[in-house]
């Protein structure tokens, strides 16, 4: 039996994700709920929806999460870690309020939340700690003793998440013909947002010209390439790229957007791409409608050989990334000293989002922060 992990004082661990439809009557409902206080039409939101049916009207991502979940608790008794791991989602069931509840009928009242979003910004960060203080509100609101909420750090540069995109960016450029692959450029992938709002991701101090939003997903990129060229030997250039933008045209967003890149490398004669998305935990409906179905019909347009690599999913050694993170996590709230596990140029992401991080247009309330009015 592997020896015991100490995950004192916390008693629970929350796996907190988006959400998706799962099925074609969901679409709507599920849209209705992303989009909530926006006054889109409903019939504007079946025309959005279009690319959920096109994959019968579920998304790959409550799927993905159950075997995420699955793995989390897998490794965890494998590893001596006695923790307890729920799930709960922000748009679609298991809904977070539901999944708190549960916890709390429980029992657990020191719980500690993983993001399905490995970087900072309002959307991946601010507005999963907004969705939990709703949560807590209305928990508070049944009378219902309120549990201690914190949140991991962000892990977009935990070996566990990182060492697998490399496997997945390597088995992509071995999937190429031959001919094209020592050519090949990586267009390393996210999600795009308002210009705005990646100035403003990341802590008050680093606020700016992309923030920590663009910052850490280069730290990344280069992190990969640089890995890549060390084990086969081939500088291959590389761009952060940007997809699955949304909202009012005349709103700056990140650029370019892959299919832009992918007709300007075209035109300078590049022989193939990889796609990575670094971005994404998973396979979910962005990348597989995004990138599997749109920018690999533009790269077939254009006669250009795509590869698209794996995201990290259920990765064992991105469960493993999880149980170092909640053990380092653990061990600092009962005062020892750790050493944090990072990669790359910019260090381990602070533990508590301080006064500033992240800030949305419309201030909220939001738990596991510095801000929070649940302490």
């Amino acid at each position: 039996m592997p020896d015991a992990l100490d995950a004192s004082p916390y008693d629970a661990l929350l796996l907190l994700s988006f959400g998706g439809p799962e099925g074609p009557d969901d679409v709507v409902p599920f849209l209705e709920n992303v989009t909530r206080g926006r006054g889109i039409p409903k019939e504007r939101l079946k025309e959005v929806g279009q690319h959920y049916f096109l994959f019968g009207g579920i998304s790959p991502i409550n799927g993905q999460n159950r075997a995420l979940l699955d793995a989390l608790r897998k490794d965890f008794a494998g590893h001596g870690l006695d923790l307890p791991v729920y799930w709960g989602n922000r748009n679609w069931a298991p809904y977070v309020t539901d999944t708190l509840r549960e916890m709390v009928t429980d029992g657990h009242r020191r719980i500690l939340v993983l993001a399905t979003s490995a970087y900072a910004s309002y959307s991946g960060c601010r507005q999963y700690r907004e969705d939990l203080a709703g949560a807590l509100a209305a928990l508070e609101a049944e009378g219902l003793e309120l549990p201690k909420i914190d949140k991991l750090r962000h892990y977009f540069n935990h070996p566990g998440f990182v060492e697998p995109m490399i496997e997945g960016v390597l088995a992509s450029l071995a999937d190429l013909p031959e001919d094209v692959r020592a050519g090949a450029h990586i267009a390393f992938t996210t999600h795009s947002i308002p210009t705005a709002a990646a100035d403003t991701s990341g802590p008050a101090e680093g606020h700016g010209d992309g923030g920590a939003y663009v910052s850490q997903h280069l730290d990344v990129a280069r992190l990969i390439a640089d890995a890549v060229r060390e084990r086969t030997g081939v500088d291959h250039p590389w761009r952060l790229v940007y997809q699955s933008r949304s909202g009012a045209p005349q709103i700056p967003w990140l650029e370019p957007d892959i299919c832009d890149h992918l007709e300007e490398l075209h035109g300078a004669g590049v022989p193939a791409v990889v796609m990575a998305p670094i971005g994404f935990v998973s396979d979910h409906m962005e990348v597989l409608y995004d990138l599997d179905t749109e920018a690999k019909a533009k790269a077939e347009e254009l006669g250009l050989p795509v590869r698209r690599s794996a995201t990290v999913g259920a990765d064992p050694r991105f469960a493993g990334a999880v149980r170092d993170l909640v053990v380092e996590r653990a061990a600092t709230e009962r005062g020892q000293q750790v050493t944090p596990c990072a990669l790359g140029a910019l260090g381990q992401s602070h533990n508590l989002c301080p006064v500033g991080c992240c800030p949305a247009r419309t201030p909220k309330p939001a738990a596991a922060g510095a801000d929070s009015p649940y302490v």
